[in-house]
């Protein structure tokens, strides 16, 4: 087997006892599996700082990006307007459900590096009256930037808009006030800072709006309503669920609760963070996000002058422990290193000490052709 640590933002390295549950074979109709799934949805209310019956918990097969399309294509109805403010990859992933969807939307797009503007947001929606649902990205792992949903949301919930935010790489490891800040739908997946594995997504709901959305899903299997509707009678699933998936989730939170829930778990990710940038700094390696840095994934500027490819650096640092990330910013050079899951301090310092050895080596290397270069010319 393949023994290596993912520094990525999810899938990620998981404990072995959350693997082990997966050892484990469960019938779907089973009332001790669905008692499962509903003690789940019980704890994702309690991490959100929320509460039934003002808010609930939906489970949707798939990974995080079917729990957003399912959100998107199920709540905002055909004489409704979203707003998607962009600034990097998943972002621009809800331009393309909306599009695919027959949805009407307008996009407010922001630089990679930097933060969405809650004054230009109010102003789109003063200019727009038309608009009904507000959707953006708290943590976009296509730079790791992490953008201030606390400010947004209050000029969105201000204006009477539905907000959706996809919290998919910051849930369990940011701490995130739903019901203060008035989110109406917050989506993550399994397979993020709750450290289960990949199979399903979740979405926290304001129960008034989810049932408003009866009705308007434009997909039978992503339709949030139906969804809900059947879980929450006994827990069951309207289709075939991961049930593996399932229950290493369900291991995943009780392990998230003895660390000692998010906030320490948000220390560790933030730790490991500042010693990941410190230790690349020392380098002559950048990070690309000054500001609004978030704790879960980091990306970095090449080192100037560089002359390897991120398949060559990626290679060396894998055959030694730890598979890093290439990077999705499309105007730079860059790659990309993560920082949740089963990660430590030692995990930080190992694969920082393995890029220095890569540099090390390169700068060996094209020393010596130049050497080997000068001794040609010497000759000629």
């Amino acid at each position: 087997m393949p023994d290596y640590k993912l520094l990525t933002p999810g899938p990620l390295t998981t404990t072995d006892t959350v693997k082990k549950e997966m050892l484990f074979d469960h019938c779907t109709w089973d009332d001790d599996y669905k008692k499962i799934t509903l003690w789940i949805r019980e704890k994702l209310l309690e991490l959100a700082h929320v509460s039934a019956p003002e808010y609930t918990v939906v489970l949707m097969q798939g990974s995080g990006t079917f729990g957003v399309e399912s959100v998107i294509t199920s709540v905002v109805g055909g004489e409704d307007t979203l707003l998607i403010a962009a600034n990097g990859a998943y972002g621009e992933r809800m331009e393309d459900i909306a599009g695919h969807a027959g949805i009407h939307y307008l996009t407010y797009h922001e630089d990679y590096n930097k933060i969405f503007s809650a004054e230009k947001i109010e102003q789109l929606l003063d200019e727009h009256p038309e608009i009904t649902h507000v959707s953006l990205v708290h943590s976009e792992t296509t730079s790791g930037i992490l953008n201030d949903i606390a400010a947004v949301a209050k000029v969105v919930k201000a204006a009477g808009k539905t907000l959706i935010v996809d919290a998919m790489s910051s849930f369990g490891g940011v701490d995130i006030p739903v019901g203060e800040l008035g989110i109406d739908f917050i989506i993550s997946s399994a397979n993020k800072c709750i450290q289960g594995v990949p199979g399903f997504s979740f979405i926290i709901c304001r129960t008034d709006k989810l049932t408003e959305s009866a009705g308007k899903a434009r997909s039978l299997s992503l339709d949030l309503y139906d969804q809900w509707k059947t879980m929450n009678k006994d827990g069951k699933w309207r289709f075939t669920s991961p049930t593996h998936v399932v229950l290493a989730f369900a291991q995943a939170i009780r392990e998230l609760e003895a660390e000692g829930g998010i906030p320490a778990r948000a220390k560790r990710y933030e730790e490991n963070n500042r010693l990941l940038i410190e230790k690349m700094a020392k380098m002559g390696i950048r990070p690309y996000i000054t500001e609004h840095q978030g704790p879960i994934i980091t990306t970095f500027y090449y080192p100037e002058h560089h002359n390897f490819s991120f398949q060559e650096m990626y290679q060396y640092i894998k055959d030694r422990g730890y598979a890093i990330y290439p990077g999705k910013v499309t105007d730079a050079d860059t790659f990309r290193i993560g920082n949740i899951g089963e990660i430590y301090k030692e995990d930080i310092l190992k694969v920082c000490g393995l890029m220095k050895d890569f540099l090390d080596g390169q700068d060996a290397d094209s020393a010596k052709k130049h050497t080997e270069d000068e001794g040609c010319l010497c000759a000629d």
